[in-house]
């Protein structure tokens, strides 16, 4: 069969030869040019996940509080006492890259549209950033705007915005990672699932109109960005969160009248997405007219229409004959309303246009027989990782308790390291979001390791429960070893949340990569994938969704592509018992003792901040990821959080003990004179990285029954190193040795002006 369309128009719909000659075959003829675009925007990577698909399916996604998992627009947790949580993580690389301000706006804007059009509303956003070299004008371009837009959109819609992370690095020049992570309570009493059902049901087009912007973001998304990547502007979407409240308020009071039988944002892909993820979840099919569009542009073509991705818009199925209902529920609410189509038998997507058929092809096409590609794996680790795995910390220059040689003693390296971007206050950016709208933030940005929301549903004031939520990645870690590393991720999300004293439940997922098609970043992509499988099958923490980004490269000094850290995000949601019951990562009380929990964990420098920061290396290992470790000494913490003993808890992450003890310091404005062991070389001591150690506080009231505790539950396994007071941190050796001496005030201030000094 001849090809109907040349080489060059095929490689502009990101499809390669061999997938154009699928089409024909699964059409049995040449597609017409908006099939073209229909079939170039599902079956990118964006929309089918044809690199990853085949790895995603080692996640475990079942579990005993598990409603809802993969293949909808969000997952669901069952929170008891008949609450349910609904959360998801997206992202918006590629178009915060171009044009940051709209490209963070409108990832919010769509991750709050997975929320509530499973009937949950949204209470709260999460956001994982990475950007460039800080001292790179484009990247300061880039961060601000970026910043400001999650700000627009969310102080404006009314979710706060109450936690996330923050990294910068050379890795990530030019192509930021923007994820946005939300969470909302389900105000329906059925989950609002996307499956058409009912043959002859009206299919109602709702909220805004459709124009031109947005076209061909699915596929934009799965592509490198290059030289050329700045006139793609127009696959950018521009969005209006004051309509974007509306469409919240619109569609839960649609969805409580029972007459919704199912409901699709038109995210990526736009209305080809939304009718054909519709039909083949329903195993129907959708007949759709594009001249009842509600249109904001003149003369769009019916390829426009189709791949336009216009924000704030909605396709419902609604029950036959209570069409009039609903629309008048959203034009009560200052919205568009048509009934633009119909279910049919027929598992086709026909759309109409001028009275003729513009486009038809089977929905299995377009959603599930789409390519999948099973790459090869390589035998061996690349040779980088290898090279990586040599290093040890002897080829550093020796170091004694005083320090790095008579110039450099260890509280100077401290503050180094606190006023660095990646470990100084993210203040400049949280003050930007209105963290405490809806009035159910518990614990705010920066003084905790993990969010808490107040699980308050309308008309029941007083809750005593919590919801907890994190975000966590170390790209640097997954580039030394993937398979490590994103154990690392889970294991650090499940800390954090044990941390605030909440149960770790359940998984989203962004997987951040560059190209599959080269055999180190498939191998990068594959690994982690697996490292995140065993991770959550050993947590109890099973996945519900999430999100896969690849081709996230840019133009290297040589000249030819280079990818960013492969950059797995965990988002993880926990629950709180008893809101009373809470810590935050501070000191509390002079006088109180301090104790690590986790002492025999494995530590390292290789990929630590220490290195990279100090020693402008990146070479090393993460060490293994003990799990049984892990589950004990969370455990430890939250028993002892809900038994009211412990007043503080802080992972020990990115910096090491040193650092962790320093922001417990500068977070509850309060010094500490402590003791640490160790032995080796005392840069690792201070500031080696690995998981399963906890910092926590308790007053001495309670020494002696935490004590008694950690005895039986982690023997050998805790230490108390000192007690809380004056303002100074002051960490002396076994020996008697001042290894750190260093007032709070001159923490505080390198802390407080390591990202400020850039960006205020």
């Amino acid at each position: 069969m001849e090809f109907a369309f040349c080489d060059q128009e095929i490689a502009a719909h990101r499809l390669t030869k061999d997938e154009y000659r699928e089409i024909l075959r699964r059409l049995g003829r040449s597609p017409n040019r908006a099939e073209l675009g229909m079939f170039g925007v599902m079956w990118s990577e964006h929309c089918c996940y044809k690199n990853s698909r085949p790895l995603l399916g080692q996640f475990p996604t079942q579990g005993p509080r598990i409603l809802v998992g993969p293949g909808e627009n969000a997952g669901v947790v069952d929170l008891g006492e008949g609450l349910r949580l609904a959360f998801k993580i997206e992202s918006h690389n590629h178009p915060s890259a171009v044009e940051p301000f709209q490209g963070a706006a409108t990832g919010v804007g769509g991750i709050l549209r997975d929320i509530f059009t499973m009937g949950a509303r949204p209470i709260a956003l999460l956001n994982s950033l990475r950007f460039g070299d800080l001292e790179d004008g484009r990247t300061r371009t880039l961060a601000a705007g970026v910043v400001a837009g999650i700000a627009h959109y969310g102080n404006c819609v009314g979710v706060p915005t109450v936690g996330g992370e923050v990294y910068f690095d050379p890795h990530y020049q030019g192509n930021p990672l923007v994820n946005v992570m939300a969470l909302g309570l389900m105000e329906t009493k059925e989950i609002v699932k996307s499956g058409a059902q009912g043959i002859g049901n009206p299919v109602l087009y709702v909220g805004s109109t459709t124009g031109r912007d947005g076209m061909g973001g699915a596929s934009f998304a799965s592509a490198e960005l290059s030289e050329q990547s700045a006139a793609d502007r127009p696959a950018v979407q521009v969005g209006d969160p004051f309509l974007g409240k509306a469409l919240i308020e619109a569609c839960l009071e649609a969805f409580q009248t029972g007459m919704v039988v199912a409901a699709q944002d038109m995210g990526a892909a736009g209305i080809t997405c939304s009718t054909s993820e519709m039909a083949a979840r329903g195993g129907v099919g959708i007949e759709f007219d594009l001249d009842r569009v509600p249109a904001r542009e003149t003369g769009m073509t019916p390829q426009e229409y189709l791949l336009s991705e216009s924000q704030e818009r909605m396709l419902l199925v609604v029950q036959a004959g209570k069409e009039a209902q609903i629309k008048e529920i959203f034009h009560r609410w200052g919205l568009q309303a048509v009934v633009a189509g119909r279910v049919i038998p027929d598992p086709v997507v026909r759309i109409l246009f001028q009275g003729q058929v513009a486009a038809q092809v089977p929905t299995v096409a377009l959603v599930e027989d789409t390519p999948v590609y099973h790459r090869q794996l390589l035998e061996q680790p690349p040779a980088y990782a290898q090279s990586a795995w040599a290093w040890c910390a002897a080829d550093l220059p020796p170091c004694s308790a005083a320090g790095l040689g008579p110039e450099r003693p260890w509280s100077q390296v401290l503050q180094q390291l606190l006023g660095g971007p990646n470990l100084a206050t993210k203040q400049w950016i949280y003050r930007q979001y209105d963290h405490q709208v809806q009035n159910n933030t518990v614990l705010l940005p920066g003084g905790a390791d993990a969010a808490v929301v107040r699980l308050r549903t309308l008309g029941q004031p007083g809750p005593h429960r919590g919801v907890a939520a994190t975000l966590d990645g170390n790209g640097r870690l997954v580039y030394l070893d993937p398979y490590r590393g994103a154990q690392a991720a889970v294991a650090e999300a499940a800390r954090n949340l044990s941390c605030v004293g909440a149960e770790p439940l359940a998984v989203t997922d962004n997987l951040n990569f560059g190209s599959p098609e080269t055999p180190v970043g498939y191998w990068q992509l594959a690994t982690a994938c697996r490292g995140i499988a065993t991770a959550c099958a050993a947590l109890g923490t099973p996945v519900t969704g999430g999100n896969v980004s690849l081709y996230n490269e840019t133009l290297g000094p040589d000249g030819q592509p280079q990818a960013i850290y492969p950059t797995p995000v965990i988002g993880m949601v926990g629950l709180v018992e008893d809101l009373e019951r809470l810590c935050g990562q501070g000191w509390v009380r002079k006088g109180d003792l301090v104790y690590l929990l986790g002492t025999g964990a494995p530590i390292s420098l290789g990929g630590s901040e220490y290195l990279a920061s100090v020693h402008h290396t990146l070479a090393g290992r993460p060490p293994a990821v003990d799990f049984a470790r892990e589950l004990k000494v969370q455990t430890a913490c939250r028993g002892g959080i809900r038994q009211g003993w412990v007043a503080s808890a802080h992972d020990c992450a990115e910096g090491g003990l040193g650092v962790a003890l320093a922001e417990a310091c500068i977070s509850g404005c309060l010094g500490a004179t402590l003791t640490i062991s160790g032995a080796g070389r005392w840069d690792e001591v201070l500031f080696g990285e690995g998981g399963g150690r906890i910092l926590t506080s308790v007053s001495p009231s309670h020494q002696g029954a935490w004590e008694a505790y950690l005895t039986e539950h982690l023997a050998g396994e805790w230490r108390c190193l000192g007690g809380v007071g004056g303002d100074t941190l002051t960490i002396h050796s076994q020996d008697g040795s001042t290894l750190i001496q260093v007032s709070l005030e001159d923490l505080t201030q390198a802390w407080q002006q390591g990202l400020t000094r850039y960006l205020a």
